[in-house]
């Protein structure tokens, strides 16, 4: 079958190698405009760009999938078919109508639950233990199409947003070639309704939603932690410096003085310095999280109990 694919970042790459390996043909992709990137600010093409340019394949690139010169650009085209993984824009009806069997995409969730543009990321925050990808045939609400397949896997304890990115990606490529197999053998897919009433939303981030609540419980926030990579990364502030958290684990309350949970010690206080491992911090609900991975402002991203070496994290300092 002959497939416009449009996607942009990292994420959609393995479906655009499994596609251009399968006996489907690519015949263009959309992909989001150039944009800048980097401390230069050097303009920047998208990861899919880049791989759709290496293998000979048309690109085209508009800033909004509304301009109607994108429909008259791949018009001629004739496509079987639309795949559309993480491209960053919503498509119009005309443009989800105008392949034979309409517009196929690849939802990094179990839907309905985690609808919106952040599925990975909440889904860790909010600690499922069970994640998915969902290939749903396309309409114009915000994933609410019909379901016509998905595959489950399970986020592990240690899991981040990047690792389970990588795993979602790689579920969701395969699943797509053998959906197409399907339409291209059987001239249909099967699907199945949504239940709209159990829907989820996984809105856009901000850096705000990544800053950290000292008052909660250190569970939740190691998963901020590992949910929040690699952007907007979790914060902190220590006055009027911002601090960046890349890795945490749980902390053992012998690892820590016997005073740590007594309430004139607020939550936010750095605890105790763990030689070669990292700095712990008093959480919520008499529990303290190891700080592993940190970022002080204006230097590099550093090991945990190296930050305490160089003077950046001391015993007594207060996050806010």
């Amino acid at each position: 079958m002959k497939v416009v694919f449009y996607g942009t970042p990292e994420f959609a790459l393995p479906t655009l190698e499994r596609l251009i390996d399968s006996s489907h043909e690519v015949v263009a992709v959309v992909t989001q405009p150039d944009r800048p990137a980097g401390r230069g600010r050097k303009l920047t093409p998208p990861p899919v760009k880049v791989r759709a340019l290496e293998a000979g394949l048309p690109v085209i690139q508009y800033k909004s999938a509304r301009d109607p010169e994108l429909l008259e650009t791949l018009r001629p085209y004739a496509p079987d078919v639309a795949v559309v993984v993480a491209y960053g824009n919503i498509l119009p009806k005309t443009l989800l109508d105008l392949p034979k069997h309409g517009s196929l995409n690849i939802h990094a969730s179990l839907l309905p639950k985690y609808r919106g543009a952040a599925p990975i990321q909440w889904a860790i925050v909010n600690g499922e233990t069970k994640s998915g990808v969902s290939i749903m045939q396309m309409d114009e609400g915000m994933d609410t199409g019909p379901e016509v397949a998905r595959a489950e896997v399970d986020i592990l304890e240690d899991d981040d947003a990047i690792s389970l990115s990588g795993m979602l990606s790689l579920q969701g490529s395969a699943l797509m070639v053998e959906v197409l197999d399907e339409l291209e053998a059987k001239g249909s897919l099967e699907s199945t309704e949504q239940d709209h009433a159990s829907a989820t939303r996984a809105p856009m981030i901000s850096k705000d939603d990544a800053r950290i609540n000292w008052s909660l419980n250190a569970e939740k926030v190691i998963l901020m932690i590992r949910g929040f990579l690699p952007w907007p990364r979790a914060w902190t502030m220590k006055k009027e410096d911002r601090y960046a958290f890349t890795g945490a684990e749980a902390c053992a309350a012998e690892w820590l003085p016997g005073n740590a949970f007594e309430d004139r010690i607020p939550t936010g206080a750095v605890l105790e310095a763990l030689k070669g491992r990292g700095f712990a911090v008093k959480c919520g609900e008499k529990t303290a999280v190891l700080i592993t991975r940190v970022q002080p402002p204006g230097k590099p991203e550093m090991g945990g109990f190296d930050a305490v070496n160089g003077g950046s994290v001391k015993i007594g300092d207060l996050f806010e």
